[in-house]
């Protein structure tokens, strides 16, 4: 298996630190923002999974009893640089279900009756806190993409976006979600990419709030 979506990717990729808009992420590096940022992700992740963890065990036991099978779900993603990674989820469809496909539909036949209430919820992402842990993911950072978008539909210019380490929530995510699909919205990654910093992640933590309790473009 490749541990990369491929040379020319990460080429790709690399060529973008000399962009224009790479100056204010180096200078990030040299404040030591993203080591606070590693910091923080292994608090509220550590955290996160112990005060989660009788519920992530309840719906576990759910999902079990709801449609049999594994609990949970793997999906391979393209992450930092164009490393690939397995994000990890509570499976929401049926067993069979294709793993991949452009936009699941809100009312897709393959998604179990919890799983709709998850996904609604969010719930269905709680496990990506293990991602975070392992430093597949930040809390913070642009969505993880699918492998074949990244490979056939991505243009040059939005390579970019993977110079960041993907995250459970982003700009992207609290400024429409789910409504569009995610190589669309590359510009608002682009705009955390180039806008990176504490306060940024503190703001879009706290507007995730409000979209998860509203379901706002879950689906």
């Amino acid at each position: 298996m490749r541990n990369t979506v491929s040379e020319t990717t990460i080429g790709r990729a690399t060529e973008c630190l000399f962009y224009e808009g790479s100056t204010h992420r180096n200078k990030l590096m040299w404040t030591g923002y993203v080591a606070l940022k590693r910091a923080m992700d292994l608090l509220f992740a550590i955290g996160g999974i112990v005060v989660f963890a009788p519920l992530m065990l309840l719906v576990a036991v759910l999902v079990w009893l709801d449609s049999g099978g594994p609990v949970i779900f793997k999906q391979e993603r393209v992450g930092q640089n164009g490393r690939r990674i397995s994000i990890l989820k509570f499976r929401t469809m049926h067993n069979g279900a294709p793993k991949y496909s452009s936009k699941v539909a809100r009312h897709d036949p393959h998604i179990t009756r919890l799983g709709r209430f998850l996904r609604r919820s969010s719930i269905d992402e709680l496990p990506q806190l293990i991602n975070v842990v392992r430093g597949d993911m930040s809390l913070v950072g642009p969505r993880p993409e699918q492998p074949w978008i990244v490979e056939q539909v991505y243009q040059p210019w939005q390579f970019r976006r993977l110079l960041a380490p993907p995250g459970l929530t982003g700009w992207w995510q609290v400024n429409g979600r789910s409504d569009r699909p995610m190589h669309e919205n590359t510009e608002l990654d682009l705009f955390y990419v180039d806008h990176q910093s504490l306060w940024l992640d503190a703001i879009i933590l706290f507007k995730t709030i409000g979209v998860v309790l509203s379901g706002k473009g879950a689906r």
